[in-house]
C-alpha cells in the first residue's frame, strides 16, 4: 500500500489482511516465509587473501616484481630480497588499512530492538523482533525501540525520538488520524513510526507495514550499499601518474635493453642495465611517504578536534569546494534558547530582560510553574523547550526553584499531543490559579480576555489581531512560539479538560536553537576560501532560512527549498539549479545523496556533515563525509571519513586549511623523490648510450630510494603553512600532479643532479669501473640529501620558517651514507670500492652541493 498516512483503520486492515486481534500463528509463519526475517541483509565481504592479492594489482608493482625476478636470474639475489621485502611490507599495510573500513551495517543492526510485544490470535505476547511480519499488531510504550515501520492505529500521548532518521533531536508528538496530503516528508508523517526510533513518552497500538530491508532503515542500508565511495583528487593524480610513469619506464627499459644487445653487451648485462633503470625510475618510497604525510596531517587535525578515519581524506579537504552542513548542533548550539517575549503592548528582548519588571514577571513565573523541566547543575532534564524557559528565568535574574517553592503545584493536566496544551493549578496571592501553556493558535482560541497595561480587558478583535500578528512575526523569524494564559479557579479540585476554556491571555515566549557564536565567522572564512556553504536540514524551511540568513549561508539571490520541491526535480534539473540553492529543508536520505551527486556532477569536491542514521548514505557518497563526535550515531561515524569531536562547523574550516597545507607538502615531497629518480634515470640512460659501465647497482638505488630519500621527504611533510591558506581558491580536482610548472622544475632539478653525478662517475673512472660506480652512487645520494632543502617550498630557504626536521633528516641521511662508505663490512653488500680516499669524499661533497647552490641562488636573484 502507498501513502499509508492517508488511510483509515478499515482500509489498513483490509490492505494488510489483518484485524485488531492480530494475525494467527499460521498466517504469521506464512508471511515470515514470504517476506523474510525482520533484519538488515549484509553483503559478501572480501577475504584477507583477496585483499592482500589486490595490493599487487598495480603496474609499478608488477614492473618491480619483474625486475626482482631478472635480478635473481642474473645473480643479484640481494637486490631481489630487498625488492620483494619492500613489496610485501606495502601489501601488509594496505591490507590492514582495508580491514579498518566501514562497519555501518553492523551499527544499523545494533539499533534494532531484540524483542517486541505484539497481538496475535487476540493475545498479547513477546516475540523476537526478527519474527515480526507486515500485518502484525505491535504494542509500543515509553522506553521501547520500534522494531519495524508501522501506522499508528491507537495513540495515547505517544512521543517518539526520530533523530536518527530525520536529524532533528526533538521528540515528535504522534497522532492516529489519517493525514489528507498527497506528498508528505518523512518528518511530517505524524501517524507513522519507524524502525530504530525510540519511544520517549506515552504508548500506542501500531500496524506493522514494513520489515527488514523494506523499512526506512532498510532503505538507508540499500543507499549505503549503492553509495559510491569517491577516490580523492590525490589518488586520481597518483593513479594517473603511475600509469604514465609505468609506460615511460617500460619504453625506456626496452630501448636500453635493445641498445645493450645491439652493442654486444650480452643478454645478462643488458638485462642488469634494464633492471637498474627500472629500480632507479620507480619511487619505491612514494607510497609510504604519501601515507606518512597524510598521517602527519591527521595528527595536526586531531589536536584541533578533527579525527581523520581515512588518511586520503586529509588531502581531499584541501580541494573541497562545497560543504553541505547539517543545521542542528553543527551550525547551531543544539540548545533551545529564549530570544524574545511579548506581552500586550510590548516586546521584550531576552538579553537584558528583568524578571522583577511587570508584566514580564507574571509571564516568567507562569512559564516556570507550568513546566516539568529541571536544571541540575550543568545537566538539563526534560523537554528542551521547557528547560529553555527555566534558563530564561535564571537569565532574567530569578530562580525557578524559589518560584516553585513559593507556589507549589496542586493539580495538573499533562501535555497531550491532541490538545497541544498543558495546565497546572497553584495558589498565588490567596487565589487558585489555573496556568496553561500551549500552541498559540490553540490557546488563543480559548482566551476570552487578555492582560494589558490597563488591566484585564475583554479579548477584542483588535487585541486578537495584535497577538496573532506578533505570533506570525516571531514565526517568520524562525522562532518557536509558546503562548501562556491563566484563569481564576473557585477552589482546589480535580481539573478537567473543560477547565481549559475562558482563559486570560498573558503573553508569548519565542525561542530558537541559536547559531554557534563562531558559525558566522566560519561561513565567512568558507566564502573567502572559495568554498560554497550549503545547509541541509530536516527542520522547517522558515526556521532553516532564518538561521542561514543570520550566519551568511543564505544570501541575496540564493534559494531555499523543501524536500517536496526537490522530489519533483529530475537529476538534470537539480544539476542545473543546485548552484542557486543554499538551503534544503525537510529532506530525506535519498534527497541528501542527490544533492551531493549534483554538486559532484558539476565537478565539485563535496564535503557533507551529519549525525543521524539518515545522513550515513550521503556521508559515504560525499568526497569527505564528516560525522559529529558528540551527537553522532555510530552508523554516521562508521560511514564518515572524518569525525568532529566538538561538533563544530568552524573546525571543518580549520581542517580545510590543514588539508591544503598537507597537499602542498605532499606535492613538494613527490617533487623531491621524482627529481632524484629522474637524475638516476638520466645517468643510467646516458651511460648505456655511451657504452659505459653500469653506474649503479639495484641495491645502491634501493638504498637511496628507500633510506636516504625517505628522511628528507618526511621532513618536507612537517613544513608549516606559509601565508593565509584560506585566501587561496580550492585546487582544481582535475589538475594532476604533473602540471607544466611541476614538470619544468622536475626536469631542471633532475638534470642538474644528473650532471654532477656524471662528474663523480667520470672522476671515479680514472681509478676503476668499481670506483666510478661508488663515486656516482655517493654523489647522487648526497646531492639528493642536499636537494631536500630545495623542496621545502618554492621560496629561498632563507625566507622559509625554521624546520628542524630537515636538518635532522640531512644529518641522519649523511650518517647512513658515511657508514656505507667507511664501514668495510658493508662494501660487499653495496658494491663500494676499497680505494675510496678523503680526496674522493671531498670531491663527492663538492659535486653534490652544486645543484642546491644554483637552485637557491636562482631563487634569491628572482626575489623569492
Amino acid at each position: 500500500m502507498d501513502k499509508l498516512w492517508m488511510k483509515n483503520k478499515d482500509e489498513l486492515f483490509a490492505g494488510y489482511e489483518t484485524s485488531e486481534h492480530g494475525l494467527s500463528g499460521s498466517e504469521a509463519q506464512a508471511r515470515l516465509e514470504k517476506y523474510g526475517e525482520n533484519k538488515l541483509k549484509e553483503g559478501k565481504q572480501k577475504g584477507v587473501l583477496q585483499v592482500f592479492a589486490e595490493q599487487f594489482a598495480d603496474l609499478l608493482v608488477v614492473i618491480l616484481i619483474i625486475a626482482a625476478i631478472i635480478s635473481a636470474l642474473t645473480g643479484g639475489l640481494e637486490g631481489t630480497i630487498v625488492i620483494i621485502a619492500v613489496l610485501i611490507m606495502n601489501a601488509i599495510l594496505g591490507t590492514v588499512q582495508h580491514f579498518k573500513a566501514q562497519k555501518s551495517l553492523d551499527s544499523l543492526k545494533a539499533m534494532s530492538a531484540p524483542h517486541a510485544r505484539v497481538i496475535r490470535n487476540g493475545d498479547k505476547m513477546e516475540i523476537s523482533s526478527i519474527d515480526i511480519v507486515p500485518g502484525d499488531i505491535l504494542l509500543l510504550e515509553a522506553g521501547d525501540v520500534a522494531a519495524a515501520d508501522g501506522r499508528i492505529l491507537e495513540n495515547y500521548s505517544l512521543q517518539v525520538n526520530e533523530s536518527a532518521l530525520t536529524g532533528e533531536s526533538e521528540n515528535v508528538n504522534k497522532i492516529d488520524e489519517p493525514i489528507e496530503k498527497d506528498e508528505l516528508p518523512l518528518g511530517d508523517r505524524l501517524n507513522m513510526v519507524y524502525s530504530g526510533s525510540l519511544v520517549s513518552y506515552g504508548r500506542a497500538v501500531v500496524l506493522v507495514t514494513g520489515t527488514g530491508m523494506d523499512t526506512e532503515m532498510g532503505k538507508i542500508a540499500h543507499l549505503m550499499e549503492s553509495a559510491q565511495e569517491k577516490t580523492t583528487p590525490l589518488q586520481r593524480s597518483l593513479d594517473d601518474f603511475s600509469k604514465k610513469l609505468s609506460i615511460i619506464i617500460l619504453a625506456i627499459c626496452a630501448v636500453v635493453f635493445a641498445l645493450g644487445v645491439w652493442r654486444n653487451m650480452g643478454i645478462g648485462d643488458a638485462l642488469m642495465f634494464a633492471v637498474a633503470l627500472a629500480v632507479a625510475a620507480i619511487p619505491e618510497a612514494l607510497s609510504s611517504i604519501v601515507t606518512i604525510g597524510l598521517a602527519i596531517g591527521t595528527q595536526k587535525m586531531a589536536k584541533e578536534n578533527a579525527i581523520i578515519k581515512k588518511l586520503r581524506a586529509v588531502e581531499s579537504l584541501g580541494s573541497v569546494s562545497v560543504i553541505c552542513s547539517d543545521k542542528t548542533g553543527t551550525l547551531t548550539q543544539n540548545k533551545m534558547t529564549v530570544q524574545k517575549a511579548f506581552t500586550i503592548g510590548r516586546i521584550w528582548d531576552a538579553e537584558g530582560a528583568d524578571a522583577d519588571e511587570s508584566p514580564l514577571k507574571e509571564l516568567i513565573e507562569n512559564s516556570v510553574l507550568c513546566n516539568d523541566g529541571a536544571i541540575n547543575g550543568d545537566m538539563q532534564v526534560g523537554d528542551p523547550t521547557e528547560t529553555a524557559l527555566l534558563a530564561f528565568c535564571r537569565k532574567a535574574g530569578s530562580n525557578e526553584n524559589e518560584v516553585r517553592f513559593g507556589y507549589p503545584r496542586l493539580k495538573e493536566i499533562p501535555f497531550d499531543s491532541d490538545r497541544k496544551l498543558m495546565s497546572t493549578l497553584h495558589q498565588i496571592d490567596g487565589e487558585y490559579k489555573l496556568l496553561t501553556k500551549g500552541a498559540p493558535d490553540v490557546l488563543l482560541a480559548r482566551c476570552v480576555s487578555a492582560k494589558t497595561p490597563e488591566g484585564i480587558q475583554p479579548m477584542t478583535a483588535k487585541l486578537s489581531e495584535e497577538i496573532h500578528k506578533q505570533n506570525a512575526a516571531f514565526s517568520s523569524q524562525g522562532l518557536r512560539v509558546l503562548a501562556f494564559a491563566e484563569k481564576i479557579m473557585p477552589e482546589d479540585r480535580i481539573l478537567t479538560l473543560e477547565d481549559e476554556s475562558d482563559l486570560t491571555f498573558v503573553g508569548l515566549i519565542a525561542m530558537m536553537d541559536p547559531p554557534r557564536l563562531e558559525s558566522a565567522a566560519a561561513v565567512a572564512d568558507c566564502r573567502r576560501a572559495g568554498i560554497r556553504p550549503v545547509m541541509i536540514t530536516g527542520d522547517h524551511k522558515v526556521t532553516a532560512s532564518a538561521i542561514a540568513k543570520q550566519i551568511g549561508i543564505l544570501q541575496e539571490g540564493d534559494r531555499a527549498i523543501e524536500g517536496s520541491e526537490l522530489e519533483h526535480m529530475t537529476d538534470d534539473q537539480l544539476k542545473e539549479e543546485v548552484k542557486s540553492i543554499s538551503v534544503y529543508a525537510r529532506v530525506s536520505p535519498e534527497h541528501k545523496i542527490r544533492i551531493v551527486r549534483a554538486w559532484q556532477e558539476n565537478g565539485c569536491i563535496a564535503a557533507m556533515t551529519g549525525d543521524g542514521v539518515n545522513d550515513a548514505p550521503a556521508l559515504k557518497q560525499a568526497d569527505i563525509g564528516i560525522a559529529m563526535g558528540i551527537t553522532g550515531t555510530e552508523v554516521s561515524k562508521d560511514a564518515a571519513a572524518m569525525i568532529l569531536t566538538d561538533d563544530n562547523f568552524a573546525t571543518i574550516v580549520k581542517a580545510v586549511a590543514n588539508g591544503r597545507n598537507v597537499y602542498t607538502n605532499i606535492k613538494n615531497s613527490i617533487q623531491f623523490l621524482l627529481s632524484g629518480n629522474l637524475a638516476g634515470i638520466l645517468v643510467v640512460v646516458f651511460t648505456s648510450l655511451m657504452g659505459l659501465p653500469l653506474p649503479f647497482t639495484a641495491v645502491q638505488l634501493l638504498f637511496i630510494n628507500l633510506l636516504t630519500d625517505s628522511l628528507p621527504a618526511l621532513a618536507v611533510n612537517m613544513e608549516q603553512p606559509t601565508g593565509d591558506l584560506l585566501n587561496m581558491k580550492p585546487r582544481d580536482p582535475k589538475e594532476g600532479i604533473l602540471t607544466k610548472d611541476f614538470l619544468k622544475n622536475l626536469a631542471v632539478q633532475g638534470a642538474l643532479i644528473a650532471i654532477v653525478t656524471m662528474l663523480g662517475f667520470y672522476t671515479g673512472m680514472e681509478v676503476s669501473d668499481e670506483m666510478a660506480c661508488t663515486m656516482a652512487f655517493a654523489t647522487l645520494c648526497l646531492a639528493r640529501l642536499f636537494h631536500g632543502f630545495n623542496c621545502r617550498g618554492t621560496r629561498s630557504i632563507f625566507r622559509l620558517p625554521a624546520n628542524i626536521y630537515s636538518w635532522g633528516a640531512f644529518a641522519v641521511g649523511t650518517l647512513f651514507l658515511m657508514a656505507v662508505l667507511f664501514i668495510t663490512g658493508l662494501h660487499g653488500l653495496f658494491d663500494i670500492s676499497d680505494a675510496l680516499t678523503t680526496g674522493h669524499i671531498l670531491k663527492i661533497v663538492g659535486f653534490a652541493f652544486i645543484p642546491t647552490f644554483l637552485i637557491q641562488l636562482s631563487r634569491v636573484v628572482r626575489g623569492k
